[in-house]
């Protein structure tokens, strides 16, 4: 049986990268923790995806903390 990354998997992947490379950690942590389904039109998805926090500093010295899943 063949298997195919969903989209959403394939974002996953993505978010784990961005956030090792925010971090600076190593992604295999993130990889190996990934909890895997198989759809009924055999595409894998992620179920605990990552979530990454990124602050973004205002001009006027405020903070905007956004999560992303």
């Amino acid at each position: 049986m063949n298997y195919t990354l969903s989209n959403q998997a394939v974002g996953a992947i993505m978010m784990a990268l961005q956030k090792s490379l925010m971090t600076q950690t190593d992604i295999v942590p993130v990889l190996t923790s990934f909890e895997i389904q198989v759809t009924d039109n055999n595409q894998l998805i992620i179920t605990n995806p990552p979530i990454v926090e990124v602050e973004t500093k205002l001009p006027e010295g405020g903070t905007i903390e956004t999560s992303v899943q």
